[in-house]
């Protein structure tokens, strides 16, 4: 038997009706079974769509559901493929165990700034990225996975020193001061 290849789809704490109706769609569906996919599971949240748990018509693709889990980490690490809504905390936990990771944003939230982010990651080649869940099939077929980079965590002393030097402080050995001023010295 070969091997089984699953996607795991997740919308977060929130209701993102469009992205599981998108997947349990026939095209999606087709579109991962032709990637070579078996299973798909899908964290639903807060929703009202139920996913159909009948194998689609295009062969063995096996669907199970759940609303929540005490922590999706599991899930990820099991997948061969994430599908997921653009919240920043899902994208970095996924990119950071080095999962492939389709984004889907969610067209209905105003001042969307999610997909700045998620066109952004995309630009740097770390993920794909569906403008909303009508573009999901499409972004599945026309992948590329042989094409991401692997995302790697910045150094955090940049962003802190940014931030140093925001509010007025420069960075003296172990600790940061305020400019102008000396680190006093031990008695």
């Amino acid at each position: 038997m070969g091997e089984r290849k699953g996607v795991f789809v997740t919308v977060g704490t929130t209701c993102f009706d469009k992205l599981v109706a998108a997947v349990d769609s026939e095209p999606v569906k087709a579109a991962l079974f032709r990637r070579g996919f078996s299973h798909l599971q899908i964290q639903i949240g807060r929703g009202t769509y139920i996913p159909s748990k009948v194998a689609g018509e295009v062969g063995g693709l096996e669907v199970d559901y759940f609303t929540f889990s005490p922590t999706i980490a599991d899930h990820l690490t099991a997948a061969s493929l994430v599908i997921s809504h653009a919240g920043s905390g899902s994208i970095f936990e996924t990119l950071r165990l080095g999962k492939p990771l389709v984004v889907v944003v969610n067209e209905d939230l105003m001042d969307n700034h999610q997909a700045e982010l998620a066109e952004e990651l995309a630009n740097r080649k770390h993920l794909f990225f569906a403008r909303g869940p009508h573009l999901l099939a499409q972004t599945i077929e026309s992948m590329d996975l042989e094409s991401l980079v692997p995302y790697t965590p910045g150094d955090p002393k940049h962003i802190a020193d940014q931030i140093d030097a925001f509010f007025g402080f420069t960075s003296q050995g172990e600790g940061s001061v305020p400019n102008g001023e000396k680190e006093k010295e031990p008695a």
